[in-house]
């Protein structure tokens, strides 16, 4: 009985491993063959630029059309990924972990003295492992850090589709899990929209690529991002009226700040001297945007980040604290990540940043902090 047990968790866990599998090929031929716009990425410091195929969101249409017709033909069940969510996991971190140390041995070796490629090894073989040692490695072409973010993105909502199917399935749907569908799937899609802006962000033109982004993309991303999600799966709530208006708002202004702030700071880039909510943008010099968003906060982005974060556990209610794992943990990181910001930022512009700090003194919060 034991044996027949293993064999049969055996062939379950590789059926995960499947699902992984094609899920990979499919973001990679959509990545390299379905059209889009071709974005050049920041300029890095020996000059050069790195294109990025920003077809994400016709990419994450298509999957789900996919989906949708295999549903319909009963070729793929529709809770098939929130029936095996731990397994799935399981082989997700095996994947992720495998990666990070072919990135490492792979950047170990590396002669390329290019600013996307150039290794940087400091001997610490844990820190090199962690944060990684190349900028933007590469695979067949692919940009893996740009595949990373962009399998995480569409993996969270994969995995919601799969946990609203399996609601719907038990006769447990509900106001509240309705309500954080849509605010997820409005992120998303946005995200994917909005792709280009992505080139321009910290993860894209600061982080090296080791196994913090790589577990964090491919892990973190779809499986604690969820966790609302499968809460509401296994618990009933339901918000009343008023609080799911209040919940809205709160999202609505999340998402204009986040939306807001980061295309701000993605205009000025291409063109520095663009309008900023009607006005010519004040610049520290010449380098740093001080108007708009970025005027009232140093990463006001973070703000509309973390109230969006609430907005997607408020439907869970305050009766447990699980559902509000997520807005906590990213509360912790991108204060580490604003610190971490800061202290580059301080060396890279030095007086000028110091005269930014000076004139926009608030980090993320306005008057808080």
């Amino acid at each position: 009985m034991d044996l027949h047990v293993s064999l049969r968790s055996l062939s379950t866990s590789w059926n995960s491993v499947a699902i992984l599998l094609a899920f990979s090929i499919y973001l990679a031929f959509a990545l390299t063959f379905l059209p889009g716009k071709v974005v050049p990425g920041v300029i890095l410091s020996d000059g050069t630029r790195l294109p990025y195929p920003c077809n994400g969101l016709i990419s994450l249409l298509l999957l789900v059309a996919l989906l949708g017709i295999g549903v319909q033909t009963k070729f793929v069940s529709p809770t098939l990924v929130s029936d095996r969510g731990l397994e799935l996991l399981a082989v997700t971190f095996i994947f992720g972990f495998l990666i990070s140390l072919v990135l490492y041995a792979a950047g170990c070796k590396s002669k390329d003295q290019g600013s996307s490629l150039k290794p940087h090894v400091t001997g610490n073989v844990i820190h090199d492992w962690w944060f990684g040692i190349q900028l933007n490695p590469r695979f067949i072409g692919i940009d893996l850090k740009f595949f990373f973010v962009r399998a995480g993105m569409m993996g969270w909502l994969i995995i919601n589709l799969s946990i609203l199917a399996k609601t719907i399935e038990d006769a447990n749907l509900g106001r509240s899990m309705i309500l954080y569908q849509v605010f997820c799937a409005l992120y998303i899609i946005d995200y994917f929209f909005y792709e280009e802006y992505m080139t321009s962000t910290w993860d894209i033109i600061a982080e090296r690529l080791g196994f913090m982004l790589v577990f964090g993309d491919l892990v973190w991303i779809p499986f604690t991002f969820s966790i609302q999600g499968w809460w509401l799966l296994s618990n009933k709530f339901e918000l009343p009226t008023a609080a799911i208006i209040a919940n809205c708002f709160i999202f609505l202004i999340g998402y204009k700040v986040f939306r807001g702030a980061n295309k701000q700071k993605h205009v000025f880039k291409k063109n520095p001297k663009v309008l900023i909510w009607g006005r010519p943008p004040k610049v520290i010099g010449g380098k740093l945007l001080a108007s708009g968003y970025w005027g009232i906060a140093r990463h006001c982005n973070y703000l509309g980040d973390l109230l969006l974060a609430l907005s997607f556990s408020l439907p869970c209610g305050i009766s447990s604290p699980v559902p509000y794992f997520y807005p906590i943990y990213l509360l912790i990181l991108l204060i580490w990540r604003e610190r971490r910001d800061e202290a580059r930022c301080a060396q890279k512009y030095k007086e000028v940043w110091a005269e930014y700090c000076k004139l926009v003194p608030w980090r993320i919060l306005p008057y808080v902090y």
